[in-house]
C-alpha cells in the first residue's frame, strides 16, 4: 500500500559522507557518556528489597510512588501493579546502614499512613549477584541477537549487507545506551528488552532496502551503484512512512499514556525507531556502497556468466 509514489529519486548517497560524519560524531559522544556516567541501572540489576502490598481497593500509583518518595528514596524507586489493580510491587534500592524489613516496615508505615487499610503480602532482598547475572544473559542476549543478524543476511543477500547491517544496528544501540547515560534515566530490564527490540525493527528496516537494492540492479542495468542505493531506498518511502508512523503513534502512546511504568521502555523505543531509520537509510546503504558493493554481488550469473533475467541467457547461438 503507499499514499504517495516519489518519482524523482532523491540523492541520499549525495549527502552519506556528511550524515555519517554526523553519526559517527554522534556515536562517539553515546560512547563517552558510557564510559564517564555509565548507565544507572534499576533495582533489577543492582540488588535492592522487592515489597508486595495489598489494597482493599484499587490502588493509586500516583499516590503509592509519592508516599515512598518522601521517604527520601527519590526516582529510584519501581511502583506497579502485581497482578490486580489491588495488588503492588514496590522495588527499593540499598540503603546503607537499613536492613530489608527495616526497608519494609518504614514504607509500610508510610503507605498505611495514607490508607489504613494496606497490608503487606510478601518481602525479600535481590542480592547484587541476581544483578551480575542479569547483566551477563542481557549480554549474551544481544550477542547471539547480533550474531543471528549476521548469518542471516549473509545468507540473503551478501557479506557486506550484513556488515553495514551489524554496524548500523549496533549504532542503534549504543546511541540508545548513551542517551540513558548522558541523562541518567533508569535503565532497566524493560528498557533492555526495548533495545533488543530495536535490533530486530532496524534490521527489518535495512532487509527492506537492501531487498529493492537487490530489485534495482537486477531491473536498472545502466545504473551505478549510488544511482541503484538512491532509487530503492526512494522506493520505499511510502512504506517508511506508514510503517513507522503507525508504531511511533502507538509507542507515542505508551509514553504519554503508560504510566511511570512503561515510561522508559517506550523513550528507548522513540529513540531506537528515529535513529534505526536513520541508520537504515543513511548508515548501512552509505557502508554497503563503501564497502564495494555491486551488480554481480546480488545478481547470481549462470554457468554462461549471462544474467538470469535475460530471456537469451543459456539460448545456444
Amino acid at each position: 500500500m503507499e499514499f504517495f509514489r516519489i518519482k524523482k529519486d532523491i540523492p541520499f548517497m549525495k549527502h552519506a559522507l556528511v550524515l555519517n560524519a554526523i553519526s559517527l560524531i554522534t556515536f562517539a559522544l553515546a560512547v563517552f557518556f558510557l564510559a564517564t556516567r555509565g548507565l544507572h541501572l534499576s533495582v533489577e540489576f543492582t540488588g535492592g528489597t522487592v515489597m508486595e502490598v495489598n489494597y482493599t481497593q484499587s490502588a493509586d500509583l500516583g499516590k503509592v510512588r509519592g508516599a515512598v518518595s518522601q521517604l527520601g528514596y527519590g526516582d529510584d524507586v519501581l511502583v506497579q501493579n502485581f497482578g490486580t489493580s489491588q495488588d503492588v510491587m514496590i522495588r527499593l534500592p540499598v540503603r546503607p546502614g537499613q536492613s530489608t524489613a527495616q526497608q519494609s516496615d518504614q514504607v509500610l508505615a508510610a503507605l498505611q499512613a495514607q490508607e489504613p487499610g494496606v497490608t503487606l503480602r510478601r518481602t525479600e532482598f535481590v542480592g547484587p549477584q541476581v544483578g551480575d547475572e542479569l547483566v551477563h544473559n542481557g549480554l549474551l542476549a544481544l550477542l547471539f541477537v547480533v550474531i543471528g543478524i549476521s548469518v542471516y543476511l549473509g545468507f540473503r543477500f551478501e557479506w557486506k549487507f550484513a556488515v553495514a547491517a551489524i554496524i548500523a544496528n549496533l549504532h542503534d544501540v549504543v546511541i540508545i545506551l548513551g542517551f540513558f547515560a548522558f541523562f541518567q534515566w533508569e535503565f532497566s530490564l524493560a528498557v533492555l528488552a526495548a533495545v533488543l527490540t530495536v535490533l530486530g525493527y532496524s534490521v527489518n528496516e535495512s532487509v527492506v532496502i537492501f531487498d529493492r537494492i537487490r530489485e534495482a540492479f537486477r531491473k536498472f542495468r545502466k545504473m551505478d551503484t549510488p544511482q541503484v542505493i538512491n532509487h530503492a531506498i526512494t522506493s520505499t518511502m511510502s512504506r517508511t512512512i506508514i510503517t513507522h508512523a503507525s508504531t511511533e503513534a502507538v509507542v507515542l502512546s505508551m509514553f504519554f499514556f503508560g504510566g511511570p511504568t512503561l515510561h522508559y521502555f517506550s523513550l528507548a523505543l522513540t529513540i531506537g525507531i528515529v535513529f534505526g531509520i536513520y541508520s537504515s537509510v543513511f548508515v548501512s546503504a552509505a557502508i554497503a556502497m563503501w564497502l564495494g558493493v555491486k551488480r554481480e554481488d546480488l545478481v547470481k550469473s549462470s554457468g554462461n556468466k549471462h544474467d538470469p533475467n535475460d530471456p537469451n541467457a543459456g539460448a545456444v547461438v
